[in-house]
């Protein structure tokens, strides 16, 4: 029988979410986040992605392993590569926080919102809106909805912690015609395709341009003012 990665993956993330409810803390993380955004900018990355710089807009991303990768450079710091990836012109920051599977955390998420001014996308498997608070404390701009990962009821009520309550911007990612759908559904702003199958990590290329056929005219979508593109994701 084949390896499914993302059943893997999401097996150890509910653990990781049963401890966060678990702390005594986990009460006042809403409010603190509420607190954190109340002055902050909203959307920040969706208005990157509108910018009418010539420039591509990139999101560069911060990743220290993957499951097919494995280790991509060890000791890497994380405010360093942030560095140079704001003079190489991203127009924002992806940095992957799971640890059991890619090594990263929430503390790599914070020494790059220390060390730059662009808007910041935190990536993981996220099931649950405490993860979304704890984001937004963190610092993130942003956060990565997977649409794989959870079900349509959770991926509306994430999506609307994210960018109702929080005004942080939510991009979903799909990576099947389904998926798309169901993104859509949600009241998505922000999709990105990833042509990586969280299940078996294999990668088609074609999943995108496959994909963007079928969005629907922006005009016809609620806020969809951008697309991201991912040719790997994770």
């Amino acid at each position: 029988m084949s390896r499914n990665f993302l059943f893997e993956i999401l097996a150890e993330k509910r653990q990781v979410v049963a401890q966060l409810q678990s702390e005594p803390c986990n009460s006042q993380l809403r409010e603190d986040a509420l607190e954190i955004r109340r002055t902050a900018v909203p959307h920040r990355l969706l208005e990157a992605l509108k910018s009418e710089s010539a420039r591509p807009k990139i999101i560069a991303e911060f990743k220290r392993r993957s499951p097919s990768a494995g280790m991509i450079r060890r000791g890497v710091s994380s405010i360093d590569i942030a560095h140079q990836y704001q003079r190489g012109g991203a127009c924002a920051i992806s940095v992957l926080t799971d640890e059991a599977y890619f090594g990263g955390s929430i503390a790599d998420l914070c020494a790059v919102r220390s060390s730059t001014n662009l808007p910041i996308l935190h990536k993981d498997f996220i099931l649950d809106p405490i993860q979304v608070y704890e984001a937004a404390i963190a610092g993130a701009d942003a956060v990565l909805l997977i649409a794989a990962a959870v079900d349509d009821r959770s991926l509306r009520d994430l999506r609307q912690a994210a960018e109702d309550q929080l005004g942080l911007d939510a991009l979903v990612e799909v990576h099947t015609s389904g998926e798309l759908r169901r993104a859509l559904n949600a009241g998505a702003s922000l999709i990105g395709v990833n042509n990586r199958n969280l299940q078996t990590f294999q990668v088609s290329l074609e999943t995108s341009e496959a994909l963007i056929a079928e969005v629907p005219d922006v005009s016809h979508r609620r806020n969809a003012d951008a697309r991201y593109r991912s040719r790997k994701g994770a």
